[in-house]
């Protein structure tokens, strides 16, 4: 028996390479087993934590081996790989991680072209008069743009510009590293300047995007690094020129040339180029000389600098005087006030500055081009032997059948400051003011809704005192006062200021003149206007304190008692269609009842009676309606106060003359007085009113506008009478009484003015003066058959 302890398995020879195990005895195997160290008592010997280099398990048989210990050396290696390994991540994240973003970016961004750009940004926006005929055009965010060729701007203008905005232009990538961090330096301490190149300036301008945010800020980098890479630097600067804003409402270099100098860009020398080159940084403050100048100066020192200027030529520059804005082809091109209104009213339709621009709209406006020049002419006419320089006017009229706008003038667009220099007027006919006794209207709207009429009497006389009321109420002047049984008919055409004090403070209250007020159509500040009705006191009854109504609102205002009590929204917009001719946006004409829900005949009588009370006053101002048009109104004058520095004439003097007058198809609001309270002068030294400036370009306006257009005629209403009022108004006098009245009244003012043989103009004066005596014939008819049916009625 073979006792050899290695078996082969039957047929398998054994491999003589591999290594025979060498037979281990069992005690030999547990003996060199390492001991846990759990198996061991702690003796206070060896240290509580676990070795810093773990034991190794021995080969079988051998006893156990503990490592090397790690030197000083190990460690610092040990530490350092540890450090580079970090490093890396950091550079990828640093340097790999963005280049790939910026890469990617890259190829997903577009550059747009100067064409697009002027397609989607500069599409001019087109006002027609209500005819449909062209009014003007709107191009201030660059439908005046006109994209040049690289040859068809002047080196000398490129230069310019190049060393002024970017002088690293012919060699930077789109960027410019040393301007980042140029500009994130001045960020930092506080400092001034950018950092962005030509190439970034033209996206941020062709995307419309200056918001300040990193993501902004990339795409910039990634479009203007791209540009660079697909035009030359010849198509860059060309780009640039064509859209960049240089102020004066220019975008681009042509407009800017013509908006500055009134010429070509190619006519432009080195001195006019360096001036729009300078003006890029600012160009809101082009008219301001001492801005313009340093601006002038910076960008020749850079053209030096940069060797495109001599120093002789730099040595020799002089500064290149724009022509004034007035003439530049940007200013007046269409009435700025005009295209305020109509840009807030479509702003308020969802059209907001973005669409504006980029529609291609045309906007039918409700402008009139007759009234509009008529309005115009009249203003022009009565302000012309005016020496006062402090006066200003307004004028608006509004359609009462639909609350279109016909004309608006608001005063002149471009006006000198204080130092001589243009610069922009403001719209006077959207400015609040004192409207004088041309409120009172209101103060009879309001008697009448609560029933009481034309027939009421009030103590006329002047001056009268009142509880609570620290000064006396004074009437204007003998002609203004009336008697102690004065009726309201009678006070409105004398305009009567104790009368309707009386009336306000102690019948209607200053709540219902300013509620009158508000229902005919004044805009007041609580409801996004710009006029105020104040009730904490009774001076709105005279218009005074703190009551101020622009001149758009008066107009609005009367237009509701020319259309019977209909009060209809004043707009300036018909419609808008967009590029393919589509219909963007069309005005709704609401109506609603003025003075009273849901009542429109009680609404119609109301304003009615006011037209009534309202007729005479136009032939007692002297003024006169279109012939075979009634008509009627009022005017109004606030008188200035006084200050301890003035002349004892200031007291005399009135600072804010109105007439407000309509005919069934118009009705107008002319202004005519100072920014604040100043005692204004007429030529002759005296005091302005309103019937002596602002009635005549009233009767002046509706003379040009509706001569020679068919006759109209007010509708007919009912008196309003009360129980209150016991005494019935006066029969008027008869009609050889009334026109022999008016005789002696023209001969006192042919004494006063001079009558200059116009017999024809008094002929007229007298037809309707007839008309008006038939009218309170017709009135007084009505209340009588009113006062017969109620005795009727009586037990």
């Amino acid at each position: 028996m073979n006792n050899d302890r290695t078996r082969t398995s039957p047929g398998r020879q054994s491999d003589p390479r591999r290594r025979a195990r060498r037979p281990v005895p069992r005690a030999g195997l547990l003996g060199a087993e390492p001991e846990l160290i759990t198996h061991h008592a702690h003796n206070g010997t060896e240290p509580d934590e676990p070795p810093t280099v773990p034991i190794v398990r021995p080969r079988a048989g051998q006893p156990p081996r503990r490592p090397r210990p790690l030197t000083a050396q190990d460690l610092r290696r040990r530490r350092w790989r540890r450090i580079r390994r970090i490093s890396y991540v950091v550079a990828g994240l640093f340097f790999a991680v963005p280049a790939v973003a910026f890469a990617i970016t890259y190829f997903a961004v577009d550059v747009p072209s100067p064409e697009t750009v002027a397609q989607a940004q500069g599409q001019a926006v087109t006002y027609l008069y209500s005819d449909g005929t062209e009014m003007g055009k709107d191009v201030p965010t660059g439908g005046n743009r006109q994209i040049l060729s690289p040859n068809q701007i002047p080196d000398v203008v490129k230069k310019a510009v190049i060393a002024t905005e970017d002088a690293s232009f012919e060699t930077n990538s789109g960027f410019d590293v040393g301007g980042i961090l140029r500009a994130a330096y001045n960020q930092v301490t506080g400092g001034s300047g950018g950092g962005s190149t030509i190439s970034q300036q033209y996206i941020k301008n062709s995307s419309g995007d200056d918001d300040p945010t990193l993501t902004r800020k990339w795409l910039e980098l990634a479009k203007s690094f791209k540009m660079n890479q697909t035009y030359d630097k010849a198509d860059i600067i060309t780009a640039y020129l064509n859209i960049i804003y240089f102020g004066r409402g220019a975008y681009g270099i042509q407009a800017a040339a013509q908006a500055y100098f009134g010429k070509d860009v190619g006519q432009l020398d080195y001195s006019q180029a360096a001036l729009l080159a300078g003006l890029i940084q600012q160009p809101g403050r082009s008219e301001n000389q001492a801005v313009a100048t340093s601006r002038w100066t910076t960008a020749l020192d850079r053209m030096l600098k940069n060797g495109y200027l001599t120093p002789a030529q730099r040595a020799s520059a002089k500064f290149p005087t724009p022509i004034p804005l007035r003439e530049s082809k940007q200013a007046g091109a269409l009435n700025p006030f005009l295209k305020k209104q109509v840009k807030a009213e479509l702003a308020a339709q969802g059209i907001d500055e973005k669409q504006y621009y980029s529609g291609g709209f045309q906007v039918f406006t409700t402008i009139d081009s007759q009234a509009q020049q008529a309005a115009e002419k009249a203003v022009a006419e009565g302000m012309t032997d005016q020496t006062d320089d402090r006066i200003l006017s307004a004028m608006v009229a509004v359609d009462p059948k639909t609350g279109g706008v016909l004309a608006y003038y608001g005063g002149d667009p471009i006006v000198k400051g204080p130092n001589g220099e243009d610069q922009a007027g403001r719209d006077w006919a959207d400015e609040p003011h004192n409207p004088g006794s041309s409120m009172k209207p209101f103060d009879l709207a309001a008697f009448l809704k609560l029933g009481r009429g034309l027939d009421a009497r009030f103590d006329g006389t002047s001056p009268r005192t009142f509880p609570d009321v620290p000064q006396p109420v004074r009437n204007a002047g003998d002609s203004s006062s009336c008697s102690q049984q004065c009726t309201v008919a009678e006070a409105m055409q004398r305009s009567t200021n104790t009368v309707f004090y009386d009336m306000v403070l102690n019948v209607t209250k200053p709540s219902g003149v300013a509620e009158a007020a508000r229902e005919a159509g004044i805009r007041t500040t609580e409801n996004g206007g710009r006029s105020k009705l104040f009730t904490g006191d009774n001076n709105i009854s005279l218009g005074g304190g703190d009551t101020e109504v622009t001149t758009a609102d008066m107009a609005s205002g009367y237009a509701t008692f020319a259309a019977g009590g209909v009060q209809r929204d004043r707009h300036f917009v018909q419609k808008v269609t967009n590029a393919n001719g589509e219909t963007a946006y069309e005005a709704k004409i609401g109506s609603t009842d003025a003075f009273a829900d849901n009542d429109a005949q009680k609404s119609a009588q109301i304003a009615g009676n006011v037209t009534a009370a309202l007729a005479p006053v136009i032939p007692f101002s002297r003024l006169s309606c279109p012939a075979g048009h009634e008509c009627a109104g009022k005017t109004g004058t606030q008188q200035h106060t006084p200050q301890n520095d003035e002349p004892p004439s200031a007291a005399n003097a009135n600072s804010q003359t109105w007439m407000v007058g309509y005919t069934p198809s118009v009705s107008a609001a002319v202004w005519v007085g100072s920014d604040g309270d100043k005692a204004l002068r007429a030529p002759g030294g005296g005091p302005l009113f309103g019937s002596t400036l602002a009635g005549p370009i009233w009767d002046r306006f509706m003379q040009l506008y509706l001569g020679g257009r068919p006759a109209e005629r007010f509708n007919r209403v009912a008196a309003i009478s009360s129980p209150q009022d016991r005494v019935q108004v006066q029969d008027p006098p008869d009609g050889d009484q009334q026109q022999q009245q008016f005789q002696q009244q023209q001969q006192q003012n042919s004494v006063q003015f001079g009558d200059g043989g116009n017999r024809q103009q008094q002929q007229q004066q007298l037809d309707q003066l007839e008309q008006f005596r038939q009218f309170q014939q017709r009135l007084q008819e009505l209340q009588n058959q009113q006062n017969q049916q109620r005795g009727r009625r009586r037990p």
